[in-house]
């Protein structure tokens, strides 16, 4: 969807966000890391990129080196997020993000991010953001975005159905999850759109949110 669309209205009774390309765009610190990580091992960086955004690393490496133990995945991956937390040079919030968040006061909704707790704690700081009360990060969860986890908790945690639930995303990994999880799917920025969210947006300031009647959420898309 593009700016010169037909405005879409979704309605829901729950928003689960992602972080990463969502509400922050950490895109500069990611690359840095990532293109270190990718150095030390002899990998094609831009073929790595393809892969890490939306994932936990752990599941990233298995995908780039699928030969190796996933107890060393787990061990670099420590060390990458060590990386990735320490760095907050160039972060800033996505366009609309702060106004967006400040329209969900009172309403229903929760952070489902692959970062850890300091990670997202650094990078929501950093961009200054508030962070959502309600929080499912990599601690919370035993398996990585693509699979649907991370959102069904969220759903759980809020008391919402997943079907009443829409996600919001950036990755192709994170819209799979939401997909896969029964939800539906709005898609913010360049990345998002080749991956078939139900809508699209450029960044978060064409979106507005209002609450109706019988605890509705009313999403303006465009």
């Amino acid at each position: 969807m593009t700016a010169h669309d037909t405005t879409t209205v979704l309605t829901a009774r729950a928003l689960l966000l992602d972080m990463d390309g969502t509400l922050v765009n950490s895109d500069a610190v990611v690359e840095r890391c990532w293109r270190r990580w990718a150095e030390g091992h002899g990998l094609d960086f831009d073929e790595v990129i393809k892969i890490v955004h939306g994932r936990q690393g752990y599941a990233s490496m298995a995908l780039l080196l699928p030969d190796r133990p996933m107890e060393e995945n787990y061990a670099d991956n420590a060390r990458v997020l060590a990386e990735e937390t320490a760095d907050v040079e160039g972060i800033v919030e996505i366009p609309g993000a702060g106004a967006f968040l400040a329209s969900l006061a009172g309403l229903p909704h929760a952070l489902v991010t692959s970062a850890d707790v300091a990670l997202s704690t650094a990078r929501m700081a950093a961009a200054g953001l508030p962070l959502p009360p309600v929080r499912i990060t990599a601690e919370s969860v035993g398996a990585s975005k693509p699979d649907p986890e991370g959102f069904l908790k969220g759903a759980a945690e809020l008391g919402i159905d997943p079907a009443d639930c829409l996600v919001f995303e950036d990755s192709e990994a994170g819209i799979l999850a939401g997909r896969s999880a029964g939800m539906r799917v709005v898609g913010v920025g360049a990345r998002a759109a080749q991956y078939g969210p139900t809508v699209h947006v450029a960044d978060l300031s064409g979106v507005r949110v209002e609450s109706g009647v019988d605890g509705e959420i009313r999403v303006q898309v465009g």
